[in-house]
C-alpha cells in the first residue's frame, strides 16, 4: 500500500489497490475498470484515456501523499540541456520524412496512433538508426551526439546512466564506448531478471562497468543506482513517468554528490518533446498537438 507509483505501466494498475481501499468506487471486475480508463486502439494495443489519471486518483482516496523532498535529505539535481548537431545524413532523412508527413497528412484527420508513430520516426533518426517498413535498420553517423556523450562521461564525478529508447541504436552505442575502452553493460527487455540483479550489483559494488546503457522501459522503477550520479538521455521518452522514474534511479538515500541529468538534443522534435516532459506535461494525451507543432 506503500507506493509512489499506484499506475506505473498503466491505469490499469490501480484496480487492485482500489479493490482494497475503495472498493465501492471501482467495477466489480477489472475489465470494466479497464473500459473506464483505457481506449481500444487494436485488439493488441489500448491507450489512457484523456481523463484516466484523474480516474485513478479519485478511485484511490482516501489517500496520504508525501514527496520525496519532505522525507530525505538529498543532494541537488540539475537538469542540462546539451545541443548536437544532426549529421548531414540525418538532415536529409528527417527533411525527407517530415515533407512526407505532411503530405501525407493533406487536411486530414490524423489519429493520435498514427500522430505516435510519425514521430517516433523521426526520433528513431535523430537518434541514429531508423527502422523502415521492411524491418530493416538504416544506421546514421553518431558522431556529433557521441563526441557530447564521451564529453559527459569524463567530465563526472561518478558513473554514469545513459537511457536510449531505441533497441538497435544501443548496440551502436556499446560498440563505439567497448572500443574506447569504457566498460558498459547494458538493461533491456530480453536481458533476464537474474542477470539484471547481478549487472546492477556489480555496478555498484565495484569498479566496472563505468557505464549502464538502458532502455528506459527496462529499468526506470524500483532499482537503486547511486554509484552513478550523472544521467544521460540519449534521445527522450515519451512517457513522462518512465522519465521522472528514471532520472531517480540516481536521486536516492545513499547518494552523496550533486545529480546532473543530461538531455542530447539535434532536432525539432526531440526539443519538444523534452520542453514537455520538463513541464511534467503527459505526451501521450498532447499527441496531436505535438504532431501538428512539428509539421507546422
Amino acid at each position: 500500500m506503500m507506493t509512489g507509483t499506484p499506475a506505473a505501466q498503466s491505469p490499469v494498475d490501480a484496480f487492485g489497490l482500489a479493490k482494497l481501499v475503495n472498493p465501492a468506487a471501482v467495477p466489480r471486475f477489472a475489465g470494466a475498470f479497464r473500459d473506464r480508463v483505457m481506449t481500444k486502439v487494436t485488439n493488441f494495443r489500448w491507450v489512457p484515456k484523456p481523463d484516466a489519471t484523474e480516474t485513478v486518483y479519485q478511485v484511490l482516496q482516501p489517500a496520504i501523499r508525501y514527496t520525496k523532498d519532505e522525507c530525505l535529505d538529498l543532494p541537488p539535481m540539475v537538469y542540462v540541456k546539451r545541443e548536437v548537431a544532426l549529421t548531414r545524413q540525418q538532415n536529409k532523412y528527417y527533411k525527407l520524412l517530415q515533407d512526407k508527413l505532411v503530405m501525407d497528412a493533406g487536411g486530414e484527420q490524423v489519429s493520435a496512433a498514427n500522430a505516435a508513430v510519425a514521430m517516433n520516426k523521426l526520433l528513431q533518426i535523430s537518434c541514429g538508426a531508423v527502422y523502415t517498413d521492411t524491418g530493416d535498420t538504416l544506421e546514421f553517423d553518431i558522431a556529433h551526439r557521441y563526441k557530447v556523450l564521451r564529453e559527459v562521461i569524463d567530465e563526472s564525478s561518478k558513473k554514469v546512466l545513459i537511457f536510449v529508447p531505441f533497441k538497435h541504436v544501443i548496440d551502436i552505442l556499446v560498440d563505439k564506448l567497448e572500443g574506447e575502452g569504457i566498460t558498459a553493460e547494458v538493461i533491456r527487455g530480453d536481458v533476464s531478471a537474474g542477470k539484471r540483479t547481478e549487472i546492477f550489483s556489480r555496478f555498484q559494488r565495484t569498479d566496472n562497468p563505468r557505464v549502464l546503457v538502458i532502455q528506459p522501459q527496462a529499468a526506470a522503477h524500483g532499482v537503486t543506482l547511486t554509484a552513478a550520479n550523472t544521467v544521460v538521455w540519449w534521445g527522450p521518452t515519451s512517457s513522462l513517468e518512465t522519465y521522472l522514474q528514471a532520472n531517480a534511479r540516481v536521486h536516492r538515500t545513499g547518494q552523496d554528490h550533486k545529480c546532473t541529468v543530461v538531455q542530447l538534443q539535434g532536432s525539432a522534435i526531440e526539443k519538444r518533446v523534452y520542453a514537455m516532459l520538463d513541464n511534467k506535461i503527459n505526451i501521450h494525451t498532447k499527441m496531436i498537438d505535438l504532431y501538428n507543432d512539428i509539421l507546422a
